[in-house]
């Protein structure tokens, strides 16, 4: 290439090509090489914390205690807001989330996810929140109101992102630090493709693409998807827990990619661009960098939300049969926790409410309203989980990690070493991951706990058991070491992990478009 700049797809120096090609299939598989939503429930991080310790009051500002997080690709912030909704029941903490995830689409979505639950409520009102939020996080295809939206609220964050001040003055939970320079660039090019920077549909055509990576994944059996969805969900998912997952809402994510249906269906029919993500893929022997879907196309966005509910009512059952399905469980969950987020957004219009601040039940005093200054969420730089130790202020800062199944791999010493004595470790499994047989399952579930050991941690005592979590805490403070054989000894099986996004086997020249029509000049 000479002395030319390099780009890639969002516009920022670094890849191999300055046009991008739109392609349909992403890994093979149909968990496929990027993660949108999460495949576990929402967990209250409180919950799974230690207890506060009272002395270490009086080394925090103000005399609140922190609660420092440790998230590696939890994606979709679905364990953030449910720890914020439901803060008001414990004693009153400052939680400092560092959140490290493996591509910067995935950190956009975060802040767009956040930007949306505290919006004003004056602005946009509760059932329109939990609605756009149920669509941008979980459909392919939006309502053009919508859409609009997430026009509006991405133009204003690429503006934010190179002005730090103005970031900090506008949005005061959000810390961009430690990122690099180039990643920033990155994260204010994919805001601009969110806000519309290329016109048109065809610049993310996302029901072809969509249509393309089934026929891609099922291959001889597309044509009898429809029964391989109902095997899928009643001999896998049901039989997993998810059992209310309705036929019908699962059928049609399959076919469309919309899962939350709140209108009329012809309503929904913009592409959803946050769900667009890059890579670099061999184009009639070139490395070119590529825009499509390569998300999850087997299991839907049903169980973050929609398996579990604090209102047991909802997941009762009639001849056997759930009475609700899980995207109207969803959609009354995420309503209930915006409506507790609004706290955090809004803390004097919550003052004095008793359904935002509640007291404990042996009647000790009620925690003030939460300030929008007491959370931060921090975003690490990509590929930093191996070098975090080697910085003081990480080493034995957090007192919880947890690790999606999709980042099991770097579950380490160095790794390990960042959490304090005692703190607590919580790893997603791969319960969800249709893919899987359950030997398989098993498998994953034993390595999880072979790398957990090899990091310092041991099994938390008296954990109820699970299918979903593997739980553990740290037994000591036990330094990084690099010659522990159980760390370098395999990772968990290639069906579980996807493979890094460079490293993946390119899909058949026949399934990738160029955009423009053209290849990209070498």
């Amino acid at each position: 290439m000479g002395g030319q700049c390099r780009h890639d797809i969002w516009g920022f120096p670094g890849c191999l090509s300055r046009r991008a090609m739109t392609t349909p299939a992403g890994s093979g598989t149909g968990f496929g090489s990027v993660s949108w939503w999460g495949l576990s429930p929402a967990v209250d991080l409180q919950a799974e914390s230690p207890p506060v310790d009272p002395d270490s009051q009086a080394d925090t500002e103000h005399g609140t205690p922190e609660l420092n997080v440790l998230l590696l690709g939890s994606v979709d912030g679905r364990h953030l807001l449910r720890t914020l909704a439901r803060a008001a029941l414990w004693p009153r903490r400052r939680f400092r989330f560092y959140v490290l995830e493996n591509n910067m689409e995935a950190v956009a979505r975060h802040m767009l996810i956040f930007s949306l639950a505290l919006e004003d409520p004056e602005k946009m009102g509760l059932q329109e929140r939990s609605e756009a939020f149920l669509e941008v996080w979980g459909n392919a295809l939006l309502r053009p109101t919508v859409a609009a939206f997430v026009r509006a609220q991405a133009g204003r964050l690429a503006r934010l992102v190179p002005e730090p001040d103005r970031l900090a003055e506008q949005l005061p939970w959000l810390s961009l630090g430690a990122l690099k320079f180039r990643e920033r660039d990155a994260l204010e090019a994919v805001f601009r493709f969110w806000a519309g920077g290329e016109k048109g549909p065809e610049a993310f055509p996302m029901s072809r693409l969509w249509d393309s990576r089934l026929r891609h994944y099922l291959g001889s059996r597309y044509d009898a998807r429809r029964g391989v969805s109902d095997w899928d969900l009643h001999m896998k998912l049901h039989d997993r827990g998810a059992r209310v997952i309705h036929t019908s809402e699962f059928r049609r994510w399959r076919d469309t990619g919309v899962a939350f249906e709140l209108r009329d269906s012809s309503a929904y029919h913009v592409p959803n661009r946050t769900l667009a993500s890059g890579r670099l893929l061999s184009h009639r022997g070139e490395r070119v960098a590529a825009r499509g879907y390569w998300g999850d196309i087997v299991t839907g966005p049903f169980v973050a939300f929609g398996i579990e509910a604090d209102d047991e009512t909802l997941l009762r059952t009639s001849n056997g049969q759930p009475i609700k399905t899980a995207g109207e469980i969803t959609q009354h969950n995420v309503t209930e926790l915006f409506r507790e987020m609004a706290a955090w957004g809004h803390p004097r219009a919550a003052q004095g409410d008793p359904a935002q601040v509640q007291g404990d039940a042996d009647g000790s005093p009620e925690p003030a309203a939460p300030v929008p200054e007491s959370f931060t969420v921090h975003f690490l730089s990509l590929g930093s989980a191996q070098t975090l130790h080697h910085k003081s202020c990480y080493k034995g800062r957090f007192q919880l990690l947890y690790v999606a199944c999709g980042m099991v791999h770097l579950l380490s010493p160095e790794l390990g070493a960042c959490l304090a004595p005692g703190g607590r470790l919580i790893v997603e499994l791969a319960q969800f991951l249709v893919d899987l047989r359950q030997e398989q399952l098993q498998g994953f579930s034993t390595r999880v706990g072979e790398l957990a050991q090899a990091a310092g941690f041991a099994p938390q005592p008296g954990a109820r058991r699970s299918q979903t979590f593997a739980r553990f805490y740290k037994a000591g403070d036990s330094a990084p070491s690099h010659e522990d054989p159980a760390v370098g000894s395999g990772t968990p099986p290639p069906e579980v992990l996807a493979p890094p996004l460079e490293a993946t086997n390119p899909p058949p020249e026949d399934l990738t478009q160029p955009l423009e029509g053209g290849i990209p000049p070498s």
